[in-house]
């Protein structure tokens, strides 16, 4: 199989940066997972709690949890028990995309992938109240599914497939960053440019104080995913091994973004909720 050569950082230095890199943005989504749940359930009753928000934020936990322990898992692997037995050492087996813990961490990276899109599409369909309006957003959901699983699929132990860059993987590999990009402009462009209309529709200092920063933190949030999966693509499309860094990154990247949000609009809604009050 033709491989493309590879430049920027050596391999085992790409995974050890990333490793490290990922912990620590681990260290901080744990942090805004632990206010997420605080926003969610204090001085609330069980059933006031928004179960399936506080569902969503806990897989999104669990996943960059097992991604994070995987990652820990395939850097030891690589450095310690078999780097000194394979010929070019611990690059070798970095470079290995059949690795069980490579297709693991991709295995992730697709499932968290899919569940954030998913949340940012079914915001969409809330706030427009229309099936119509996500119809696009689903088929392009559907196509992100599908190149995950091909992605998975050529990278599996069974494979020929060597190289992250060459052929075989990374017209997949292309697709489904491409793909996901797209999707997630797109869905978090319908649902910034809903809540901006109501926002001006609607009359009231009331709703300027209370949609706005909501908007803001929608837009951040999606800027901050998009900047990610962006740059990842760019270092994947020049075959530097910088991806490898960025790719790790980007699952607590998700988990941070999409907490930012919950931690925002469960505010909001106490707040909405101790003006209720005060105003009767």
């Amino acid at each position: 199989m033709a491989s493309k050569s590879t430049t920027g950082l050596p391999l085992d230095s790409a995974n050890i940066m990333s490793t490290v890199l990922e912990g620590i943005l681990y260290g901080f989504s744990v942090l805004m997972f632990i206010g997420t749940i605080w926003t969610f359930t204090y001085k609330q009753r069980i059933r006031d709690i928004n179960q399936p928000s506080t569902v969503v934020a806990t897989l999104l936990f669990v996943l960059s949890t097992v991604h994070m322990i995987v990652g820990i898992i395939r850097l030891e692997d690589g450095l310690v028990k078999h780097g000194n037995t394979l010929h070019d050492g611990p690059a070798r087996f970095f470079a290995d995309v059949t690795q069980q813990t490579f297709v693991t961490k991709n295995t992730i990276i697709t499932l968290q992938t899919l569940l954030g899109d998913g949340v940012v599409i079914y915001r969409c369909y809330v706030v427009w109240r229309s099936v119509w309006i996500i119809i696009l957003p689903c088929m392009m959901w559907c196509g992100v599914a599908a190149f995950g699983i091909c992605m998975v699929y050529v990278q599996a132990p069974s494979t020929n497939a060597k190289n992250v860059f060459g052929n075989q993987t990374g017209h997949w590999i292309t697709a489904f960053l491409s793909l996901t990009l797209a999707t997630n402009l797109l869905s978090s462009g319908l649902l910034a440019y809903r809540i901006w209309t109501i926002e001006r529709n609607v009359s009231g200092a009331y709703a300027t104080k209370n949609n706005m920063p909501i908007l803001r933190v929608l837009v951040d949030a999606a800027l901050l995913y998009s900047a990610a999966l962006c740059t990842s693509l760019v270092c994947f499309a020049l075959s530097n091994n910088g991806f490898y860094v960025l790719g790790d990154l980007i699952v607590p990247i998700i988990s941070i973004a999409f907490y930012m949000v919950f931690i925002r609009v469960a505010i909001s809604k106490k707040i909405h909720e101790c003006l209720s009050a005060t105003l009767c």
